[in-house]
């Protein structure tokens, strides 16, 4: 029997450990050098994926891998949205996933697992910066799980010699019934910009 290429892929969401790291800037590489979903230029080493990661740790928030038989095929993490205190309650999602199992649901569970964790630290909304109003993958796996468009930042990027949009999305996290964040166990954000 011969699987679909989109065939949902069984895979395992989990924490990121520093041990991942190596296969995420894999993947990460692949989007950097080929595409305009990262406005990156250049790769980022090892190294500098592995002090990003920790960066992610030391704020408290999540950093999740998807696995398939060992193997990391997919990776997603929340970071603050702005750092002025205000935003304290509002992140920023991260997600990429391994070019050879797009469209096999492994971006949904990766978004997924990242919102619940985020709901549970008692964020508010979660925004998608989208690089490239080309990459309409994204922009429905984000519409799918809720987000919704709120504009487009026309030609803000310059990659491959091509001026790039931004797409701009967003989702509430929770009820937004809840009262407000009075002993809430999501971490302020330093005041940086004072």
């Amino acid at each position: 029997m011969t699987l679909s290429l989109h065939s949902p892929l069984p895979v395992l969401v989990r924490d990121a450990t520093e041990a991942d790291m190596a296969q995420v800037q894999a993947i990460y590489t692949f989007y950097v050098t080929r595409s305009a979903a990262s406005f990156e230029e250049v790769p980022p080493n090892v190294d500098e994926m592995i002090r990003r990661y920790a960066t992610t740790l030391e704020r408290g928030m999540p950093y999740l891998v998807a696995e398939d038989q060992g193997e990391v095929v997919g990776y997603t993490y929340a970071g603050p949205w702005r750092p002025r205190s205000a935003y304290r309650y509002t992140v920023e999602d991260s997600i990429y996933v391994a070019p050879f199992v797009q469209r096999r649901g492994v971006g949904r569970a990766l978004l997924g697992g990242l919102v619940e964790r985020c709901t549970e630290l008692g964020y508010r909304r979660m925004i998608a910066v989208i690089g490239d109003s080309a990459n309409q993958s994204s922009i429905a796996l984000h519409r799918a799980m809720g987000f919704r468009q709120e504009g487009v930042l026309r030609g803000v990027g310059l990659k491959f010699g091509r001026w790039v949009d931004v797409v701009m999305m967003h989702r509430a996290l929770g009820d937004d019934s809840r009262p407000l964040p009075d002993g809430c166990t999501a971490p302020p954000f330093p005041d940086i910009e004072g």
